[in-house]
């Protein structure tokens, strides 16, 4: 068992904790019983996997699972474990992952996809990831200067949801953009001053869907390449909603009218 916080894997996990660290080792952090299953499920490849004896007790199948498939599995003291994960009441596993570095730039095949440029929050990053896979999107793509897809925070907010969708990391999101609308993807941009609501546009066929930064929006040069551009009515006093939560109006009106055309 570990004990001591001066040992060399506890000092190695805590860099995790942030962006640099995660770059350096090549490594993210999987936080609790729930990302550890997911993360199994997936086959992700797991490099080392720490518990306290309290959880290998509770849930031996997983741990059993988890052994298998990790480089490395250990026992640690609840004190160790409280350092390196970033929460602030850990259920007693935390594990870390290889990063995945290399993804392909587009999908064979899009029927509804998201593009996040220059998104700031973990927590909004990670909310979109499970929206976007509950409503049924085949990927989505975020440009580089965004925070980090492995954020702990974005992985915990995804609940579980992060190894379900295609995620894209883009230096160049207008290329990426422009090559699906000359393929006949139809390109939605969602601008405060745009003269269409959301649900009145037609969102059946092939979709790319754009979502700017929290405060700034998205910049006119993703906004150029747009056929169409919407907004979210809001009334009198608010100035905008909260980027996750327009998201989730947008999957789910698409959605709603690609079930009702299914229905037809």
């Amino acid at each position: 068992m570990i004990t001591s916080l001066q040992n060399p894997l506890v000092k190695q996990m805590r860099k995790l904790h942030s962006s640099k660290g995660r770059r350096e080792q090549h490594l993210f952090l999987l936080e609790g019983t729930h990302l550890l299953e997911t993360a199994c499920e997936s086959n992700c490849s797991l490099a080392t996997v720490c518990c306290t004896e309290q959880w290998r007790d509770r849930y031996p199948q997983l741990w059993e699972k988890a052994s298998k498939q990790a480089q490395r599995v250990e026992i640690v003291s609840p004190e160790v474990l409280g350092a390196i994960t970033t929460t602030v009441h850990p259920d007693g596993v935390v594990a870390t992952a290889l990063r995945i570095i290399d993804r392909p730039a587009k999908l064979a095949h899009l029927k509804l996809g998201l593009v996040l440029e220059r998104l700031q929050d973990p927590g909004n990053l990670g909310t979109i990831i499970r929206t976007a896979v509950a409503a049924g999107a085949d990927g989505l793509w975020l440009s580089d200067d965004s925070v980090d897809v492995d954020n702990p925070k974005v992985l915990r907010s995804s609940a579980g949801a992060w190894f379900r969708l295609p995620i894209i990391i883009s230096s160049n999101l207008t290329e990426i953009v422009a090559d699906y609308r000359s393929r006949g993807v139809q390109i939605v941009a969602t601008l405060p001053k745009a003269k269409k609501l959301y649900w009145e546009i037609d969102f059946t066929g092939p979709t790319l869907i754009l979502l700017g930064n929290e405060g700034a929006g998205l910049t006119q040069e993703l906004v150029s390449l747009s056929n169409l551009q919407i907004k979210i009515p809001l009334g009198e006093g608010v100035e905008s909603l909260n980027v996750a939560i327009a998201a989730a109006l947008l999957l789910y009106e698409a959605q709603r009218q690609r079930r009702i055309e299914s229905y037809s």
